[in-house]
């Protein structure tokens, strides 16, 4: 079943940057916890990660929802192109860590500016269980912000 999805990811991502006039190699990988995970080779690594990733969450959508169309349903599928989205999670991570000293020194809460959902879940789950700040997201949709701030 795994590997029959997988084909059908195989082909609606190649069919996108078809699409796009995109020249890549596409690899679906199995992810964690039972998503998929399609790696993009391509000399066009800005044209499909956009503006702050845009792009590259826009053809994950659109791939996730033909993809449900297909099948009838959802399966969770995470594109990366370039290791964009292992070096943003990296970047994240760091200025986390650099927040999460500021909130301690000074005992005042940080929000921190846009992040994607994935992006506030890392910062979620990374947070969890630390002994001196706590995570907390606010607002709806472009202005939601996740806000650290002292236990």
């Amino acid at each position: 079943m795994a590997n029959e999805i997988k084909s059908q990811i195989l082909e609606i991502a190649q069919d996108l940057l078809e699409k796009l006039e995109i020249t890549g190699e596409v690899v679906v990988e199995d992810g964690e916890e039972g998503s998929f995970k399609v790696v993009i080779n391509t000399e066009e690594t800005g044209l499909l990660i956009g503006h702050h990733g845009e792009t590259l969450n826009s053809f994950q959508l659109i791939l996730g929802v033909i993809l449900f169309k297909k099948r009838g349903v959802w399966a969770r599928v995470l594109v990366d192109v370039g290791d964009y989205r292992k070096l943003r999670e990296e970047s994240i991570k760091e200025m986390v860590n650099r927040i999460v000293s500021e909130v301690e020194t000074a005992g005042l809460p940080v929000t921190l500016p846009f992040l994607t959902p994935l992006e506030r879940r890392i910062v979620h789950v990374m947070l969890t269980g630390h002994e001196k700040v706590v995570s907390e997201s606010t607002g709806e949709g472009r202005d939601r912000r996740l806000t650290i701030r002292p236990k």
